[in-house]
Order: structure tokens, then sequence, then C-alpha cells
């Protein structure tokens, strides 16, 4: 159930008539983790207007720039309510673009930085759409409440119930993701004890993005209610598979035309300076060449443990990234890739023979590191304040 796009006068009337006392204005760090305040509703209009204030200096992506104050302003397009908040007094949640004093947008806000690169990709007459396939693990929690590694079921890929103990987890999962607007395509049990993915239909880049935070949320929020931990760590279990975040991209120009092939030469080509920000924790690297998690830049028509999965049917290509994890920032990601899409297209790269390359994927957290920092396409797209986020330790 897709949900309406609101403007600022429809939310206020929202509030006003469905009994909402919250609301919280999200927004995320550098490293995709999801930041609110909650304000109550005599605050919202100012918040349109003004925006409501945060300390910067407390924040990654923010914390090494000039502001030290910056104003949260919700983008009303996004309003959903928390549908496991009570049905009266609801909490709302919108996600905010990050201003300065001046009124500008922080060139640091990794949300902002995604609308750009859509609406210059548009104005080249170029498109993108997202979906993801994002992996999870279900752990029990002990007497004390707290987590363990002991997962919640010993099942293995797509079983059923009663085997499959995951299956009313997710099916929660599912619903309350679709009464907040997002689009769950399925889901089942990975290969992995307590091991799930649930997939996402195709959409825009920013509400792609959107949709892979309010995601997470959700997963966390159910498995709690449920007693468990939800795990997306690249690596949770030593000899167990990992958790990957797949990527599906669709890409064409204004007349209709393909541009997968030239997308996908594009991330092949950048992919070795851009691991870090798609893969930033150390355990990150554990996943590569683990199962059919990548490790070698390469694409093919086979699924496989390739790169990048090409797909062709219906008179559109359907590229699938298989190397990212869920431990990065989705806004961040979606900004790169289109970025190396749009380096593929302009260049009028060519994909290398299909399996051919030898060339592999950074071996460590260290190795990526130094990629991107003597990278001139990550310093020529990104704010510096951004990459040293990522020079630094976690």
């Amino acid at each position: 159930m897709e949900l309406p796009e609101y403007n600022v006068d429809d939310v206020l009337k929202y509030i006003e008539e469905e009994d909402a006392k919250f609301i919280r204005l999200a927004f995320v760090d550098a490293f995709g983790i999801q930041k609110n305040i909650s304000v109550m509703p005599g605050e919202l209009k100012k918040a349109f207007e003004e925006g409501a204030p945060v300390n910067a200096r407390e924040i990654a992506g923010f914390r090494r720039g000039q502001q030290g104050t910056l104003y949260l302003k919700p983008d009303p397009k996004t309003l959903s309510v928390l549908p496991w908040r009570p049905d009266s007094g609801k909490v709302l949640r919108m996600f905010c673009d990050l201003y300065t004093p001046a009124g500008l947008v922080s060139d640091t806000d990794t949300r902002h930085l995604l609308e750009k690169a859509v609406l210059e990709a548009e104005n080249d007459g170029i498109r993108f759409r997202f979906g993801a396939e994002s992996e999870f693990y279900l752990f029990k929690k002990n007497e004390d409440g707290l987590p363990t590694k002991e997962p919640y079921d010993e099942a293995g890929y797509m079983d059923i119930a009663p085997l499959d103990r995951c299956e009313n987890v997710r099916r929660e999962i599912c619903l309350t993701i679709e009464r907040m607007g997002l689009a769950p395509e399925r889901s089942h049990h990975e290969q992995g004890p307590g091991q799930n993915e649930i997939d996402f239909h195709f959409a825009k880049p920013l509400k792609a993005a959107d949709q892979m935070t309010t995601f997470k949320m959700v997963v966390h929020t159910i498995a709690d209610k449920y007693g468990l931990i939800a795990d997306f760590s690249p690596m949770p279990l030593s000899g167990k598979p990992g958790n990957g975040f797949h990527i599906n991209i669709f890409a064409k120009d204004k007349d209709g035309q393909d541009m997968a092939e030239s997308v996908a030469a594009g991330i092949l080509e950048k992919i070795p300076e851009m691991t870090i920000f798609l893969n930033p924790t150390d355990n990150s690297y554990e996943r590569f060449g683990i199962n059919t998690a990548p490790d070698r830049i390469n694409w093919s028509s086979d699924t496989g443990g390739n790169l990048i999965y090409l797909e062709k049917g219906r008179g559109l290509t359907r590229l699938e990234l298989r190397s990212p994890d869920a431990s990065g920032n989705p806004y961040l990601v979606y900004f790169l890739l289109i970025r190396a899409g749009l380096y593929g297209i302009k260049n009028r790269l060519l994909l290398s023979k299909e399996g051919e390359s030898t060339d592999t994927l950074p071996a460590s957290r260290k190795e990526a590191q130094a990629l991107a920092g003597k990278s001139e396409f990550i310093s020529s797209v990104l704010p510096q304040e951004i990459i040293d986020e990522y020079m630094g330790e976690l």
C-alpha cells in the first residue's frame, strides 16, 4: 500500500485530524545510522519554515564542519505513522534535510548528496531505479535480555515452518513496512541458521534509500518485540554465510534506451575506489569470497559468486551488484553508484569479456581506505569531511 505524497499543508491537517502527538524528525549520519529528535505538533510549522536545531558537533559527517548547529527541515513526502506506537496519540516520522544557519543545505548531508546526483542524472536524460535484497540474522537474547550469538532456528535456504521459526517475524516485518508505505516484494529464510532475506520492488533512488533506512529500523523493532536481536553485520557467525545488501539497478536514457551495460562498466572500473563506502567495517572484508559473496571484479549473466550479475529481459537489463553490505549508508552507496554509472555512460565504457577479469576487491578495510584516499574520482564527488570520516576508525 503506497502512501500518498503529502505536502506541508497535508501534514499539518493530518496531524490535527488524526490525533498525532509526537513527530520524529529523522536523518542519518555519515555512516547511515539513523538519528532523530521528536517535536510536538505545535512546533512542526516552525520546523518546516526555519528548521529544528541539532548539535552537529556530536554527529559523524558534520562534527568537523564549521557549523556547530544545523537545522532539520522535514520532507513532507516522507510522512509515515510508526505502527507499533499507540493509535491514540500517534507517533509520526519524516526524513529531513540538514540546513546551515544561512539557510543552505549542508554539503555533507548524504541524503541531499543523493538528491543532487539524481537531479543531475535526470538533467542528462538518465533515470535510475534501485531495488534492495537485504539479509539479516535473528539471534536469541539471554535471560538478562542481552544479545547472544545463538540463532533463532537451525533452518536453511527457503525452508518452511516449523523448521523455519522466523516465518512469523518476517511476516510482521513485511506487514509493518507495508503499512508505512514501503513495497516489500518477497521474503524467505536464507542459508544460515536464523538468517532471513526481504527484498524490495524498484523505486526512485531517494525513496529506495529512505526505504532501506526505514526497513532496518522496523526489523530491529519487530525483532525486539519477539525477544530477539536482529543483526545486519556482514559476518555475524564465523564459518556461516554472511549478510549481503544486494543492489539491483535499472538505468535508461530519455529515449528509453537501456544503459545498464555502460553503468556496469563504470561501476566495475570505480569499485576498488568506492569499496570503503560500500563496505565500511573490518567485518565487511571477512565476507568477501565466502559462499556466494564476490571477491573478484567481474560480471556474468549467471548469478554465481560474480560481482555483477546482468539479467536481460523485457527490453531492459537488471544489474545486480553483490558486494555491498548493510553496514553502509544507503544514501551514500546509491550516490556513488549513480556517479560511477554516469561516468560509464559519459565515457561510453564497454564491458570486458564475461567473467574475464582476475582483479580482486580490496582484501581489507585498510587497503580499501588507501585506494579511496588516492582516488581522483572519490575526491571529485565527495566532500572531504565525508572522506575523512571513512579514513578514520569506526
